[in-house]
């Protein structure tokens, strides 16, 4: 009975390890639940700025596993990127800049027509951003992306065509870090 007892904690042990995925200094649960949909740990990695400079931790979730970005960008299924701050260089006034520039890259220049949304979308990151900050920003089918700060919902926006602009900031032809995309890609 002991030895029984032994065996169940080391495989409960084992399947809690391999649960999560450390990324940097920063543990990603390898599965997250959006939407009702499960999605899996597709690939994850570091956004750096000027080589050295670590800003955040970053992992995109899918349904089923996918190294095609742009068949996820046009994707209308559930999917989400966790974004774990790492860096006190994050600040909202940083983070609204750096989400501006990456719908310009997104959209090659052309954010008119998503204007209002990404103005919504960058006043979700107006409070104060801080270390080990967690955002999800996700795409729920059926109802648009939704972004979440520590678990609590900062809004949705609707539309597919926002949905491309958005996920394309990380895993478009122009990316904010190709490294972070490769990495996410699972490449």
């Amino acid at each position: 009975m002991k030895n029984l007892l032994v065996l169940v904690i080391s495989m409960v042990t084992i399947n809690m390890a391999v649960a999560q995925t450390e990324v940097g200094s920063v543990t990603l649960p390898n599965t997250v639940n959006f939407g009702n949909t499960d999605l899996q740990l597709n690939g994850a990695g570091i956004r750096k700025k000027a080589m050295v400079l670590k800003l955040y931790s970053g992992g995109l979730y899918l349904a089923k596993k996918s190294k095609d970005a742009k068949s996820i960008i046009a994707a209308d299924e559930t999917m989400a990127i966790k974004l774990v701050i790492t860096s006190g260089f994050v600040s909202s006034e940083a983070m609204s800049e750096a989400v501006l520039e990456g719908f310009d890259a997104s959209t090659g220049g052309n954010t008119t027509p998503l204007a209002t949304e990404i103005k919504k979308f960058i006043s979700f990151f107006s409070d104060e951003i801080v270390e080990n900050d967690i955002f999800d920003i996700t795409y729920q089918s059926g109802t648009g992306a939704i972004v979440y700060k520590n678990g609590k919902e900062k809004g949705t926006i609707s539309g597919m065509a926002f949905k491309k602009a958005l996920f394309g900031i990380w895993l478009g032809n122009d990316p904010a870090d190709n490294k972070l995309k490769k990495a996410m890609l699972g490449k």
